[in-house]
Order: C-alpha cells, then sequence, then structure tokens
C-alpha cells in the first residue's frame, strides 16, 4: 500500500495520544489510539494479511466449546466457573505463525505459547493445521464478564477483529448487552455472522426467526446466522455435522483471497469511520475546554484592560494634578496672561527660573518628582487591582484550576516596584530627547538651553496630564492654570501646533509603554491557564480524522478495483 494512507492514519493515532482531557474523555481518547495500533494500521500495512475472526459472547454462550468443535481439537478449556473464558487464545495455521506473533497484531499483548493460564491476561497463540491458512480464531473472554479486566479485553480483542462471530442462546439472544455490541458492528459495517448456540426444539420453533428480524432491523440483514443444537449432558465434542456449516464457511471465506481482501477493507473502513465518529465527539470536548480556556483568557484580559484603562483615565483627567506643588509651579514660572507680550513674558519667566535655580530645592524637581510618584502609584495600584480581580475570577469558575495555582498571582508581580519606576524614567527621557530633537532651528536651541531641558519635560508632562475633567473649582484653576503656563512655555519656543504633537506623541508613548508593562503582568496568569490549551487542538483532532478517512477511501476503492 501507498505510505500516505498509513502516514495519515499514524497522524491521527499520534494526535489522539497528544490530546489532553481528563476523565472518561481521556479513556476514550486512549482506546481509540490502542484501536488504530492493534488493527486499523496492521490492517492497512498488508490487506492480504489473514483474517483475524473474534469469537465473542456471553459468559455460558459455549463459546471455547464450540471453538473447539470446529477446529476438531481442544485448544480452550470449556468450565462451568464464571467466567469461563479468561485468558485470550488465538489459533492460527503454522503458515501464519509469523503474523500473529508479530507485533502488527495486537502489540499491547505478551504473547504465550505454552500451557494455558486462566488467570492471564496475555494472548496465547495456538498453532495448528486444524485451521486453514488465511484466518484466525481468537476465543476472548465473555463480553458480560464479572471481572471488569474481562470486559475491557473482550472489548479491546473486537476492536481488532476482521469478523466478529457472536455466540449467542436462546436464554440470551434478545439482551440489551449483546445488541449493544451488535449495533456497534452493524455501525462499524465489520463482517458479522452470528451462531445461535444450545437451541432446543421448542425455541427453534421462534427463536431464529425472531433473531433474523432484530438483525435485519438492525442493519445486519445480509450477516449469516447458524444454528448448533442442544445436547445434554455432552462429553467430548459437538457433533461435527452440527458446526460443519460454521466450519465452511470459515473454510471459504479464508481460501478466497478476494472474499477475504473485501472484508478485510469493509471493515477497516468501517472501523475507521467509527473512529471518525468518535474524535469528532471528542473534539467536541476538547472544543469546549478550548472554549472556556477563551473566555477565562478574555475575563483576565478585560481586567488587566481595565488597569490600562484606570492610569489612562488618572493620566488625563487632571488627578495627577491635585498637589499644591503646582501651585509652586505656577508661583515659580508666573502666569501666562499677567504679561501682554509674550517674549517678555518668556524672558521674565526665564529669568524667574534661572534666579530660583540657584537655590536648593528647586521647585521644578518637586513638581517632577511629585508628578512620578503619582504615575508610579497609580501603576502599582492598577496592576494589584487587576491581580486581585483575576485571581478571585479564577476561583469563582475554575476552582479547581486556582488551586494548582501560584498564590502569588493575587497581587501584582514582585517587580511591579521597580518596573513601573523604569517605565516613568524611559518615558521622561524619551519625552527630553524628543524635546531636544525637535528643537532643530538655533533659536529653538537656545530657547530650549535658557529655559533647561528638565524644566520643558516637566511643562510637557503637565500638558500631557493637564485635562481638567472631574476637577472642581479651585483645582481646575489650579491644574488647567499650570497646564496653560506649561504650553505657553513650550508654545513659545516650538509653536502651537509642534506642542500640540509633541503632547499627542508623548501620551501614546505612555500608553503603549503601559501596555508593555500590563502585558507582562498578564502573562504570569498564562502558566494557569497552559493546562487547557495543551495538546492536540479540536481542529487538529478533526483535520487528522479526515484526512485519515479520506486516505483509507482511496486505498480501499483502489484494492477493490484491483480485485
Amino acid at each position: 500500500m501507498n505510505h500516505p494512507d498509513i502516514s495519515a492514519v499514524a497522524r491521527l493515532r499520534d494526535v489522539l495520544r497528544e490530546l489532553r482531557l481528563d476523565g472518561p474523555a481521556a479513556k476514550e481518547a486512549a482506546a481509540l489510539a490502542t484501536q488504530l495500533d492493534d488493527y486499523i494500521l496492521p490492517r492497512l500495512a498488508n490487506v492480504d494479511a489473514p483474517l483475524l475472526a473474534v469469537v465473542g459472547g456471553s459468559t455460558g454462550s459455549g463459546k471455547s466449546t464450540l471453538v473447539n468443535a470446529i477446529l476438531g481439537e481442544q485448544v480452550t478449556n470449556p468450565g462451568v466457573i464464571r467466567p469461563t473464558t479468561r485468558q485470550p487464545i488465538l489459533v492460527a495455521n503454522p503458515a501464519d505463525a509469523d503474523w500473529f506473533n508479530s507485533p502488527q497484531v495486537l502489540p499491547g499483548l505478551a504473547r504465550s505459547h505454552g500451557a494455558g493460564d486462566e488467570q492471564s491476561t496475555a494472548l496465547r497463540v495456538v498453532i495448528t493445521d486444524a485451521i486453514p491458512t488465511g484466518l484466525a480464531l481468537l476465543d476472548a473472554p465473555d463480553f458480560d464478564s464479572i471481572d471488569d479486566r474481562n470486559r475491557a479485553l473482550s472489548s479491546q480483542l473486537l476492536a481488532a477483529a476482521d469478523l466478529w462471530m457472536f455466540i449467542t442462546t436462546p436464554a440470551r439472544y434478545a439482551d440489551n448487552l449483546v445488541w449493544s455490541f451488535l449495533n456497534d458492528a452493524a455501525g462499524r459495517s465489520i463482517e458479522v455472522a452470528v451462531v445461535l448456540n444450545r437451541l432446543d426444539d421448542d425455541a427453534a420453533a421462534t427463536v431464529p426467526d425472531d433473531l433474523k428480524r432484530m438483525m435485519a432491523e438492525a442493519g445486519l440483514g445480509s450477516a449469516p446466522v447458524f444454528t448448533v443444537g442442544f445436547f445434554s449432558g455432552l462429553d467430548g465434542f459437538l457433533p461435527a455435522a452440527e458446526v460443519a456449516p460454521v466450519r465452511d464457511y470459515l473454510d471459504n471465506l479464508a481460501r478466497d483471497t478476494a472474499a477475504r481482501r473485501a472484508v478485510a477493507g469493509k471493515t477497516v473502513m468501517g472501523a475507521l469511520e467509527a473512529v471518525a465518529g468518535r474524535v469528532d465527539k471528542l473534539a467536541g470536548v476538547r472544543e469546549d475546554r478550548e472554549v472556556f480556556a477563551g473566555q477565562l483568557a478574555s475575563a483576565i484580559d478585560a481586567h488587566y484592560a481595565a488597569a490600562h484603562d484606570y492610569v489612562d483615565d488618572a493620566t488625563s483627567d487632571g488627578k495627577l494634578l491635585r498637589t499644591e506643588v503646582l501651585e509652586r509651579w505656577q508661583d515659580f514660572v508666573g502666569t501666562s496672561d499677567v504679561f501682554r507680550g509674550v517674549e517678555k513674558w518668556f524672558s521674565l519667566a526665564v529669568d524667574r527660573i534661572g534666579a530660583v535655580l540657584k537655590g536648593q530645592p528647586t521647585p521644578v524637581r518637586e513638581v517632577e518628582t511629585e508628578l512620578e510618584s503619582g504615575l508610579h502609584a497609580v501603576i502599582i495600584d492598577a496592576a494589584d487591582t487587576a491581580a486581585a480581580r483575576s485571581w478571585s475570577h479564577l476561583g469563582a469558575v475554575a476552582p479547581d484550576l486556582r488551586a494548582g495555582a501560584d498564590p502569588a498571582l493575587a497581587r501584582a508581580s514582585a517587580d511591579i516596584s521597580a518596573d513601573a519606576a523604569a517605565l516613568v524614567r524611559a518615558w521622561q527621557d524619551d519625552m527630553l530627547r524628543h524635546i531636544q530633537d525637535t528643537a532643530g532651528a538655533k533659536r529653538q536651541r537656545a530657547r530650549i538651553m535658557s529655559l533647561g531641558l528638565n524644566v520643558a519635560t516637566v511643562a510637557l508632562m503637565l500638558v500631557v496630564f493637564a485635562s481638567t475633567a472631574g476637577l472642581t473649582g479651585g483645582e481646575v484653576a489650579i491644574a488647567g492654570g499650570s497646564a496653560v503656563v506649561g504650553q505657553k512655555l513650550l508654545e513659545t519656543i516650538f509653536g502651537e501646533e509642534a506642542v500640540r504633537r509633541m503632547a499627542t506623541r508623548a501620551r501614546e508613548d505612555l500608553r503603549t509603554r503601559l501596555a508593555a508593562l500590563f502585558d507582562s503582568e498578564r502573562a504570569r496568569f498564562d502558566a494557569v491557564l497552559e493546562p487547557l490549551n495543551a495538546g492536540t487542538s479540536a481542529h487538529e483532532l478533526r483535520a487528522a480524522a479526515d484526512a485519515a478517512v479520506d486516505s483509507v477511501e482511496r486505498k480501499v476503492a483502489g484494492d477493490n478495483g484491483a480485485a
């Protein structure tokens, strides 16, 4: 066969192995990956390999007795202790021994070749000429066993079968558990043969017809139904004539290469389509998990976006200017409307600044420090609030997830103070450099030198923080007046439009730096959400299943055409 067929199915197996889910969904993913390994991949690797017919049935249905009778050899040990079949037994012709002993068939099961051990779950392989080449019989544990391990092993073996041979009795043929397996077979399009065993004269009048009716309603109307009579006190094999139709059916199938290929192709395609359907349900579970992770991430994002907005508002509504230090700034540089001539006012303001700067401490530095500390405090407060709200949200909607997280996430990071201080310094440094770069003309550079870069930077910060929204009464006069003075100082040097551009650029630069800082703080929660997003995604699952089905459909169609 072509490698793309195997590679697409192997990819599906791999993404199932990499799927990260919990509880029943995790067990389902593991079971599907096992079925791909145990049956679908080996069968696709060699569509002409011998068929595996798994004999399954209810406890006490006479499976082992029937297998011995078909072969004419006692390879299994019938008994009255329940469950009667514990160890799976595979019977193959010597010519097929290498195939059934290879890791291509049921690779997850250990092999044993000696005497049977009913307590073992290792696959006992019996090699005998009593079975024709091209087909092996596998006597599986009871699918309704009281032993959980037996039931799980029976399901695993049935999932690895090319052909299911179901053994039932007049007392059990209508059981729900029997039909759960037969309906599964119909859904998988698997080849099925049913043996109605231990059929007495009374049951023979009605049960076979009723069984066939039920099978037709389930979509198994074309499946052969064999009957084997009831023999009381049987000692030894069932009469050969009773099992001859079953043996002939298996012999004919084993010897007909085209029939074997058709059975294998039908079963492997049906099995893969059934796997794809179950994978789609797993993808739905995975999708729900991804949606939940997205909702959590969006909620946390919203808390940090609110933190950014909080700082943005605090730096544009005048809150940072509510201090008596600003009164000193206005007293220090004067007011813009005191002087009729801007040039004269600027000269007097420079003279005033120069005179004051000779003393210590400087009012300019006090204003600058106040603005820095105010901005620093607002950033830390916003980061702490976002962390606390995010932590609280996790506790409300994902307590199990939060239980494994670091409680330090309830607060801003340990480095927030240093990071906020670095942000403020970097922002101020950028404003200072931009002021220098903007002062291109000789006259502008001279005025900047006479005013002082530090004073110009503080003036620009005042303009950025100058909106008077939320201020009342005297606060408006203080904050607004201070901003006007700062803006007039800069406009005298650069002009009104240039100052507007400088203030806009400074504000956008601050927003950008705040966004980066809060993104860094927000990223601490990624480790908490990571388990929800780890492993195969829903999209990858569905894509892998679709690719696998498409490739096998082409393969089976090609094989059938060749046949």
